[in-house]
């Protein structure tokens, strides 16, 4: 079984992995924030755009490689596609990446994408700026602080755009401004039932 959880900067993705993990016995894969470009480009982020995406790419395709030899249940934290179609196409679409450099990390992805497995079960976590900018800031990562508004309202519309239009496979909504899986941890039920669904039909 395999699980991933999508959602913008700050929607809660690396939590939520951790307690699926810890419920469901599954294999936690986290994103690693310590991308060595990720300071530079919140400070310009048309010089470093691409090498960032680059590297997240990189670091994508060895977790699918891994997904492929393993037997395990397991949740990934982030997937390729959204690497792809929210990150990379923004800044594509924002003027701060060049179309050749799109073009390069596109072909890249598109190699991956057809040596990779996709998710039995995408959960999506959707929530608004103001709930995002009150996670970024809570947990206080220093490289974050100078996110504007703006760009995390482009994520989310590029967000609900691959979600409505794009992403065929089975996808799980969770609305982040009502669900709190930290504080009130039976809101965290409805997607433990779901996984068990999911298991129970991959076993027939």
């Amino acid at each position: 079984m395999y699980i991933a959880i999508a959602g913008n900067i700050g929607s809660g993705k690396t939590s939520l992995t951790g307690l699926l993990a810890e419920k469901t016995g599954a294999e936690a894969y986290f994103e690693n924030s310590d991308n060595p470009y990720i300071g530079d480009f919140y400070e310009n982020m048309n010089r470093w755009s691409f090498n960032l995406q680059i590297y997240f790419l990189g670091q994508r395709i060895r977790q699918a490689a891994d997904i492929l030899s393993t037997g395990s249940d397991l949740i990934q934290d982030r997937t390729l596609y959204e690497d792809a179609y929210i990150f990379a196409a923004n800044l594509h679409e924002m003027g701060l990446m060049t179309s050749r450099d799109f073009d390069t990390y596109m072909k890249i992805f598109d190699l991956a994408t057809g040596l990779t497995q996709a998710p039995d079960l995408l959960i999506y976590l959707k929530a608004s700026v103001p709930t995002l900018v009150r996670q970024i800031r809570k947990r206080g990562r220093a490289y974050e602080m100078s996110i504007q508004e703006e760009y995390l309202e482009r994520l989310n519309r590029k967000y609900e755009q691959w979600i409505g239009k794009i992403y065929r496979g089975e996808v799980l909504v969770v609305d982040v401004d009502r669900t709190d899986f930290i504080d009130d941890p039976s809101s965290l039920d409805p997607v433990l039932a779901r996984i068990e669904t999911l298991k129970n039909a991959k076993k027939r």
